[in-house]
C-alpha cells in the first residue's frame, strides 16, 4: 500500500512540475510577445523624434519670430527621447510608461502649436521641403497608433493570462509583474496629429 502512495504522490508531484514548466514558459513567451510589440512603438518614436528637428529647421526661417514655440518643440522632443529610452530600457514598465505618456502629451502639445502657426504662413505650406515632412510626419503618427494598439493588445494578453488561476500562483512566484498599457490621455491626444499643409 505504501509504494502505492509514493508513486501516485511522485506522479502527482511531477504532473504539478510538469504543468508550472508549461505555465512559465507561456508568461514567457507572452511578455517576449509584449517587449517586441514595445520595440516597434520605439522604431516608430524614434523615426518620428527624428524628424522633429528636420521639421523645426524647415519652419525657422518662416517662423523666426516665434523662437519660443520652436525652443518648446525641441524642449519637448529631447524630454520625449529621454522618456522614451527609459521606456524602451523596461517595456511594460508602469512608472517608465507614465513618464513616457506624459512626456508625449507634452510633445504633442507643443507640436499641435506648431502645426497650428505653420498654417498661418502660406509660404511654408508652399515649401516643398516642409510639406515632404509634414506628410512623412503624418505617415509616422499613423504607424505609432498601429503600432500602439498592437502592444496594448500584446500586454493585455499577458495580463490576462498572468491573472488567471493557476498562472497566477506561478506568475507570482516567479516574478511576473504587471505590464502597463500605452495609453494617451485624452481622446484628444489618441487622434493622429493632423497635417493640412496644401
Amino acid at each position: 500500500m505504501l509504494p502505492i502512495v509514493l508513486i501516485g504522490g511522485g506522479i502527482l508531484l511531477l504532473l504539478s512540475l510538469v504543468i508550472a514548466v508549461g505555465i512559465f514558459n507561456r508568461l514567457v513567451t507572452l511578455r517576449n510577445r509584449y517587449t517586441n510589440a514595445y520595440a516597434q512603438i520605439d522604431v516608430q518614436l524614434k523615426r518620428r523624434y527624428d524628424l522633429i528637428p528636420n521639421l523645426v529647421e524647415a519652419a525657422k526661417g518662416y517662423l523666426a519670430h516665434e523662437r519660443g514655440t520652436l525652443e518648446a518643440v525641441v524642449a519637448a522632443r529631447q524630454q520625449a527621447v529621454a522618456a522614451g529610452s527609459r521606456a524602451a530600457a523596461a517595456p511594460g514598465d508602469p512608472t517608465a510608461l507614465q513618464a513616457l505618456m506624459g512626456a508625449e502629451s507634452v510633445l504633442r502639445g507643443a507640436m499641435g502649436k506648431f502645426m497650428a502657426l505653420a498654417e498661418a504662413y502660406p509660404d511654408l505650406k508652399a515649401n516643398r521641403t516642409m510639406s515632404q515632412l509634414m506628410e512623412e510626419l503624418t505617415s509616422t503618427e499613423n504607424r505609432v497608433g498601429f503600432a500602439r494598439q498592437a502592444y496594448n493588445d500584446a500586454v493585455t494578453e499577458y495580463n490576462i493570462g498572468r491573472e488567471k488561476f493557476p498562472h497566477v500562483v506561478v506568475a507570482g512566484a516567479a516574478g511576473f509583474r504587471p505590464a502597463q498599457l500605452f495609453e494617451l490621455d485624452s481622446a484628444r491626444e489618441a487622434e493622429p496629429v493632423r497635417v493640412q499643409l496644401t
